[in-house]
Parts: C-alpha cells; sequence; structure tokens
C-alpha cells in the first residue's frame, strides 16, 4: 500500500510558476507508474502528465495542453514525484491529485481508474 501527501500548491499570478511535490510513503514506490491530475470545479478529473517506473530513464507523457510548460519527474531515493509548472494559465486553476498505479505498465496511462491510491490533492490558483 502507498500512501500519498502532495504539496507545493499555492495562488500565483498568470505566466508565474510553482513545483508540487508528491512524497509517498512505502517501500516499493519506484514499482509504481505515477500520474498528476487535477479537478477544476464543475469538472471532471483530467490527466495532467504521468512518468513511468524506471528512475533517469523514466518515460514521461503529457496531455496536450501543458506540453512544454509542465514537467513531470521522480526521485525513487526520495519516494518523490514532482510537477514542474511553468507559464501557468488561468485555465491552469484545480484541485491537483497525485496517484499511483500498481497495473499501468506505461505513462500514458490516462485513466483515473488505472490508479490504486491517490493524495489528498492540493490547491493551485492561477489569477489573471
Amino acid at each position: 500500500q502507498v500512501q500519498l501527501v502532495e504539496s507545493g500548491g499555492g495562488l500565483v499570478q498568470a505566466g508565474g510558476s510553482l513545483r508540487l511535490s508528491c512524497a509517498a510513503a512505502g517501500r516499493t514506490f519506484s514499482s509504481y507508474v505515477m500520474g498528476w491530475f487535477r479537478q477544476a470545479p464543475g469538472k471532471e478529473r483530467e490527466f495532467v502528465a504521468g512518468i513511468s517506473r524506471s528512475g533517469a530513464g523514466a518515460r514521461t507523457y503529457y496531455t496536450n495542453s501543458v506540453k512544454g510548460r509542465f514537467t513531470i519527474s521522480r526521485d525513487n531515493a526520495k519516494n518523490t514525484v514532482y510537477l514542474q509548472m511553468n507559464l501557468l494559465k488561468p485555465e491552469d486553476t484545480a484541485v491537483y491529485y497525485c496517484a499511483a498505479s500498481s497495473m499501468a505498465y506505461y505513462s500514458s496511462t490516462d485513466t483515473p481508474t488505472d490508479y490504486d491510491y491517490w493524495g489528498q490533492g492540493t490547491q493551485v490558483t492561477v489569477s489573471s
């Protein structure tokens, strides 16, 4: 079992940056595909980015709206996955969730039901 705790959210002006962190409790962190999702008020939870299991050679995958602006990475030694968000836009405003999948193999796994474990979420608000 994995417990996930997100941090790093906050209020930022459009064009600014934030770095989200997700700390995982559990000795098998490196065996999970990790993903970031977000949910805005009144909208469904949507996939943002995913990263495969391995460390330095990990493959990443992004939804089109964040490509070139967001970067997902992981440090298996620290049991942590990150989401660096640059050039933020008001439409990026949402609660951001970290998730872990024991079933998936590919970083492009973008369906919430394919993820076993979820963090509590962290709010990101981008003002115009």
